[in-house]
């Protein structure tokens, strides 16, 4: 279940108040660019993919939380009865499908944790968990950012980036160039 765009657009502007930062923007342009593509791929729905894009950062409605964000997000939307939001605000971090390819600080307790590697270990990616890791990798805080600057940047700020993970974020790229038909940039730079 998910909520409708209104109720998705209002619980991320609450969730800003909770927590104002540039995550907001982010989650925003995530959420646009998620739209944008799925509306060129046969079998998605462009607003499914709007509203898993605009929560997957919901998490930080309840603060400055590195992993505690991924817990946070899939617990809360759990909680409000919208599992299709609580699954993307769990895969999201995990393009490779695990919790070792997690960049930055393990700040939950050793119970959160694994909670969220059984979860992560039952869940099998769908279009839409690969397209929110796609878009995520795209969505700066001012706009879309060229995928391997926006990976830099994250290793500027968390001093690592796992090749591995580097490599499967050009790959989805790739996947959903072949879906679209279209580069990727020309797909979500378009107003």
């Amino acid at each position: 279940m998910l909520p409708d765009r209104k109720e998705a657009e209002k619980l991320l502007a609450e969730a800003e108040q909770c927590n104002p930062g540039p995550w907001g923007v982010h989650s925003r342009i995530t959420g646009q660019c998620a739209e944008k593509i799925a509306r060129l791929c046969s079998g998605m729905d462009s607003e499914k993919a709007y509203i898993v894009g605009l929560l997957h950062d919901i998490g930080r409605k309840f603060g400055v939380k590195h992993l505690g964000h991924v817990y946070d997000g899939w617990k809360y939307m759990n909680e409000l009865g919208y599992d299709e939001a609580a699954r993307v605000c769990l895969t999201h971090s995990f393009n490779l499908h695990g919790l070792k390819d997690y960049i930055g600080r393990f700040d939950i307790s050793e119970g959160q944790l694994k909670e969220l590697e059984v979860a992560l270990a039952k869940t099998e990616f769908d279009d839409y968990d690969l397209l929110i890791q796609l878009c995520d990798s795209l969505a700066g805080t001012e706009g879309v950012l060229d995928m391997e600057d926006r990976m830099e940047d994250v290793r500027s700020r968390y001093g690592s980036y796992p090749q591995e993970k580097w490599d499967r974020n050009l790959e989805l790229r790739k996947i959903f160039e072949g879906r679209t038909g279209k580069d990727i940039y020309d797909i979500v730079c378009q107003q």
